[in-house]
This record gives C-alpha cells, structure tokens and sequence, in this order.
C-alpha cells in the first residue's frame, strides 16, 4: 500500500460504518461509507487514494487529490497560521506547508507550485515551495525534439517557467510564446535545448514551426498576444480595418491568418480569431 498514492485494494471486511480494504500483502485501511455510492461486497477492488490524519492514521477516500506523492501542483493557498499554511488539495482537510518548506511568505487565496512529500521525521504527507530540491539538474532523459508534457508556474522576465516531465525545470522563452498560456496550464511542448545547467528550453510547437513563421504571420501572433490572445478581424474584414489595426494588406492577412489555422495556433470565429489555449 503506497501512501499518497492511489491503489487498488480489495475489500476484506465489512463494517458497520464503512469497509476495511487490504492491499493482500500486510496492510489494511479503513474506507467509510459516506466515500461509496453502491453497496460493496466483500472481494470487490476499489481504486482509493490513501492518506494520513491528525493521528498518522492510513485513511482511504474515493476522492481524487489534485497532486500524488512525488508530484508538483499548482495549488490555492486556504489558510495561513502560526504553525504553517494548509492548501486545498482537493480532498475535505487542507495540506500543511511547514514553514522549513516555504522559500517566501505564502498568501492566503494565492496560488503557488508545489512538490508532495513524505516528510522523515513525522511520516506525514506535507508540501514543500522548495522546488529545486526536487527536480533534477543531471542525467536529463530528454533530447533537442523530444514531446513533453509541461506544467507551467510563473512568468519572469526571459519567459514562462515550467516543471519538464514532472521532473526538470524548464524555461519558455517569451520570443517563443505565440499563445496564451497561464500558471497552473498543463500543456505539451517540445524540447528545444538541454542546458550545461540541466535547464530546459522549451518551445511550444515542434521545432520546424519557428521557421515556417513569416514576418506578417508574426505580425498577426503579436498583435494576438497584446490584446489578451483575440483580434477582432475576420477574412471578412475590410482592408482599411486590417491595415489599420496590423499594417498589412488584406491579402497578407488572409494567407498568414490560414497558416496559423493549419498549424493549429488560432481558432477562427465569425467575430474575431483567438490564440488555441
């Protein structure tokens, strides 16, 4: 049975008030009534998330955490007190974030990245804000191409940064950015360069796009990206519109407008075109 996690276990016993369910090896834990729909039966398998109370006692829930052991999240801060703050992590009790694991003061509503442990010395599950501790600077399994899936957490002045694979840290450029994109966004992305550092650069289409990119084409992501990723032009619109909002012709438009579309940046509307999310 992993803590933190979400196992399949087995019902082994059927209580007043709820089910002990049993990994089959050694450990039991107790599963209440109130977390099922349907009647269970003895034998039956449930998929559950274990986790651990006030008391350090194993609890089983049918509901499903926003982030697993070992895994970052980008979560809202509920509460913060003299012992720490407490983040909803989508189960009933908020997550404590001892203060040793925050690197600046956390605000109560905000939202922030963050890692979930098993913290040594207690056996409880806590969270950390100290995000280089866990990812990994060496022996980096990705390469210059390679598809990746991203989760994006804050905006500096070089770009957007982002967790690589659950595992590196990785940098948008924001030259690189030609659609919206927000913290808490899970996304895919492409390896663009493996740094001396262990950083990643990532761009967010495969890395021939950049190429296929003509100087009206970014004209028209610019423009997009000034004004919150919708532009109020359509092929339907007239030339003195385009040229006064872009300085292009119409031609121009409609034939950088269409490669965006192929490529799958833009959606098109019958009032404007807005940047894919």
């Amino acid at each position: 049975m992993k803590l933190g996690k979400i196992n399949k276990l087995k019902v082994s016993r059927i209580e007043d008030n709820g089910y002990t369910l049993s990994d089959g090896i050694d450990k039991e834990v107790f599963l209440g009534k109130d977390q099922v729909k349907d009647e269970l039966s003895e034998g039956d398998d449930m998929d559950v998330f274990v986790y651990n109370d006030a008391e350090n006692e194993f609890i089983a829930t049918t509901q499903k955490p926003f982030i697993q052991l070992e895994e970052f999240a980008f979560l809202k801060v509920k509460a913060v007190n003299k012992y720490g703050a407490f983040v909803d992590w989508g189960l009933d009790d908020d997550l404590m974030v001892p203060f040793a694991e925050q690197t600046g003061r956390l605000e109560e509503e905000n939202w922030y990245l963050f890692f979930l442990l098993l913290d040594d010395k207690t056996g409880r599950l806590i969270l950390s804000r100290r995000i280089n501790d866990f990812v990994f600077f060496e022996e980096i399994d990705v390469k210059q191409g390679d598809e990746v899936d991203l989760l994006i957490y804050n905006q500096t002045d070089l770009g957007i940064n982002c967790i690589v694979n659950n595992m590196f840290k990785g940098l948008i450029f924001r030259s690189d950015i030609h659609k919206n994109i927000n913290p808490g966004d899970k996304i895919k992305g492409f390896v663009k360069q493996v740094r001396e550092d262990g950083k990643i650069d990532v761009v967010l289409e495969p890395l021939g796009y950049k190429k296929s990119i003509d100087k009206n084409t970014q004209i028209i992501l610019d423009a997009l990206n000034e004004n919150d990723g919708f532009l109020e032009l359509t092929d339907k619109s007239s030339p003195e519109d385009i040229k006064f909002v872009l300085g292009l012709s119409k031609k121009a438009f409609k034939r950088s407008l269409g490669n965006l579309y192929k490529q799958k940046v833009v959606e098109l509307y019958k009032d404007g075109v807005k940047l894919v999310e």
